[in-house]
């Protein structure tokens, strides 16, 4: 129930809160809620290009590691470390980029970021030396993780629960199809031409991308209730308006305390950490995969740096039958819901237990298949691809699970997962081809398919005690939890403008059922 009070104003009513601070009418139109379906979709469009930017970035050079490895006189091993060094970065940028972006807002944290891994984009791809080639990697790594972790941000700040789901199965799913298509396309580069195309390539992307960045609004809610009220206050009579942010005392001591501690402390809450598991060993084989496919199809089958890439389209198209499933799913759940449910955040588990299920059981099916060459190459791909599936259903469930559970802290959760994740799979190049070596294709896919087993029960865990989970923890909001936990910036989260749409739109979407916008 609304505590608001108004104030009519010529043609604006203004709206407060009860301790007299700014906050969103209705209808705002300034309330990035509120925003016209159109542009919610354009804005999406955007944080979807700079997600695919740093994807493919990730594993293009993957497929040109010996044409680094003759022209930079190092070993295929070290060039290797391309791939690891951005990965690392990774890893480096979240436990910065998120936390700051919940202070000063998405847009210009991008503005910076993107900007920086376009710069270093040049270095990468016009080094004369393999020493400026990983730094360069390493910086551009750090740079593009800002578009991991703030992405789902931007959609958790314009989209209602349902519409928010379905926008982060082209969010996960782009995390997906970047990597994959990355080596293919270097495969055949380095076949007609030399391994700084790839570089070339990745440069004519982040020039398109910067031009459409330019166009992005801000959309943390708070920053922009801050910005109305610097404007209202220019109106005579309305200069004491204030935001809630306003309000609060921040220093800049205190803000790099929290941004360089809060991700850790969310990575250890219960619901985080297990997922942090989760997703580190499904993103290290995802990587894995870069490696694995060119051990079964060119070493094994003979095939060349090009066509023995081509495979991994198969996971290109699981990764989006997975997405077109779940998208399925959601519009049926939201004819069946009852007007009188209300959502919580393990609704959405249900496709992680599919997703668990079938990523043990087809890493099984990649491994023995692969093992053989007698077996038709056909058997390995198709393999491949619902395990691309699999994967993007543990990934899409997982990240609007994370999401939902920690609402105005989103952004630093999932930095704090892309940390882990991030850091164990800059390990996966130095290590793939010697594990498989030793255990050969079926006994290391057997190894991995074993963890698979072991992690299996996570969402099922979590489906049926979740909600006991979320009200144990500091920083989940619940029913019986509602107010986030004091911390260096308790003036501003305590009225967090953001976590209050949040709970205004959760509570609306429960009301009709969970139609949305």
């Amino acid at each position: 129930m609304s505590t608001s009070t108004t104030v009519v104003e010529s043609d604006e009513k203004l709206f407060f809160d009860k301790v007299g601070h700014l906050e969103f009418a209705p209808d705002d139109p300034e309330n990035p809620k509120n925003y016209s379906f159109g542009r919610k979709c354009y804005i999406t469009a955007i944080a979807i290009s700079l997600v695919m930017n740093a994807t493919f970035s990730s594993s293009a050079p993957t497929g040109t590691f010996q044409g680094i490895s003759d022209d930079l006189h190092v070993s295929v091993e070290a060039a290797g470390l391309i791939t690891t060094l951005f990965l690392l970065g990774y890893c480096a940028g979240p436990l910065f980029w998120a936390p700051l972006s919940e202070f000063y807002g998405r847009r210009w944290i991008f503005y910076i970021s993107f900007t920086l891994y376009l710069a270093f984009g040049f270095l990468c791809a016009f080094t004369p030396n393999f020493a400026g080639l990983i730094v360069g990697r390493f910086l551009t790594g750090t740079a593009a993780s800002a578009a991991l972790t703030n992405a789902p941000g931007i959609l958790a700040d314009i989209w209602g629960p349902v519409e928010r789901g379905n926008a982060m199965i082209l969010f996960a799913t782009m995390t997906f199809v970047g990597p994959a298509l990355g080596p293919v396309v270097s495969g055949f580069l380095q076949l007609k031409e030399t391994w700084r195309w790839t570089f070339y390539v990745l440069l004519w992307m982040a020039g398109a991308t910067e031009l459409l960045l330019i166009t992005l609004p801000e959309t943390l809610p708070m920053i922009v209730l801050r910005n109305k009220a610097h404007r209202i206050r220019k109106l005579p009579g309305k200069e004491s308006v204030k935001a809630p942010v306003e309000a609060s005392d921040r220093s800049l001591g205190g803000i790099f305390k929290v941004t360089l501690t809060r991700p850790w402390r969310l990575l250890i809450d219960p619901i985080s950490f297990c997922v942090a598991i989760y997703y580190a060993v499904v993103y290290t084989l995802l990587y894995m995969l870069f490696s694995i496919y060119p051990i079964v199809f060119q070493q094994k089958r003979g095939w060349n740096a090009g066509v023995g890439e081509l495979p991994l389209i198969g996971t290109v198209i699981g990764a989006c039958l997975g997405g077109l499933g779940l998208f399925i799913n959601s519009q049926r759940e939201k004819k069946k819901m009852n007007p009188d449910h209300r959502s919580v955040p393990e609704d959405r588990l249900p496709g992680a237990m599919v997703g668990g299920v079938m990523f043990a059981a087809t890493i099984f099916w990649f491994a023995w298949t692969a093992e053989y060459n007698s077996v038709h190459w056909a058997a390995p791909t198709v393999a491949g691809t619902f395990l691309a599936t699999s994967i993007l259903l543990i990934f899409v469930v997982f990240i609007n699970y994370i999401i939902d559970s920690y609402l105005m802290y989103a952004a630093s959760a999932v930095a704090a997962n892309t940390v882990l994740r991030s850091a164990c799979a800059a390990a996966s190049p130095l290590f793939t081809q010697y594990m498989f070596n030793a255990l050969g294709v079926g006994g290391a896919g057997s190894l991995i398919g074993g963890v698979g087993v072991l992690l299996m029960p996570i969402p099922f865990v979590f489906y049926k005690y979740g909600a006991a989970i979320r009200a144990r923890s500091r920083f989940a909001p619940t029913n019986e939890t509602p107010h986030p936990p004091a911390d260096e910036e308790k003036g501003a989260n305590s009225i967090s403008p953001s976590y209050k749409s949040e709970k205004e739109d959760k509570q609306v979407n429960e009301k009709a059922g969970g139609s949305g916008e």
